[in-house]
């Protein structure tokens, strides 16, 4: 069985010249990824997060991973603002404990999130208090993260094609194609 390493370099080269971008970060992908596969596989709740400018990303993420034509098992996902309506309006630290507080109570600590969008946006707080969290961040540089540029002219075409490529790797990871862990 390959490692993720090894499995994203070749799934990347299987897509051809769409994916040649990612190749010269495999490495940062592979890191990353592969700890929020594990995470999965150990029944852990993915709760995402976007910025606003992302929320078509995010509308899209959780009505494909667990779409009608899959042949895999469902996958416990959620956005923050169906936990918490009001999201968008917290501000400062006690606010934020007093949410994680509920989410942890909730989740029973059998959860992470993953945040997508500008590192300096203030929807990105939660998650970068979480160690476990797992970030496709923009314009910094972060634990467990996945940088992009927001400025890039193909972010949103690059952001389909690293979710398909998530989508592929968590299939192989859950099928024993790969191991996740390696």
């Amino acid at each position: 069985m390959p490692d993720f390493a090894q499995w994203s370099l070749d799934a990347i080269r299987e897509e051809g010249g769409s994916l040649s971008w990612l190749e010269e970060y495999r490495f940062e992908w592979s890191k990353t990824t592969a700890f929020a596969l594990e995470q999965i596989l150990n029944g852990k709740t993915i709760i995402l997060i976007t910025d606003e400018k992302r929320k078509w990303f995010e509308h899209y993420i959780l009505s494909s991973m667990n779409g009608l034509l899959l042949e895999r098992p469902l996958i416990p996902i959620i956005s923050i603002d169906n936990i918490y309506t009001h999201y968008n309006n917290v501000s400062g630290g006690e606010t934020i404990d007093i949410i994680d507080d509920m989410i942890s109570l909730s989740y029973k600590d059998d959860y992470f999130f993953w945040y997508i969008g500008r590192g300096d946006d203030k929807r990105s707080d939660i998650a970068k208090r979480k160690d476990e969290s797992y970030f496709w961040i923009f314009d910094e540089d972060f634990n467990n993260a996945f940088t992009l540029k927001s400025y890039d002219k193909d972010l949103d075409i690059k952001l389909l094609q690293l979710y398909k490529l998530f989508d592929a790797s968590l299939n192989a990871a859950m099928f024993g194609e790969v191991d996740a862990s390696s």
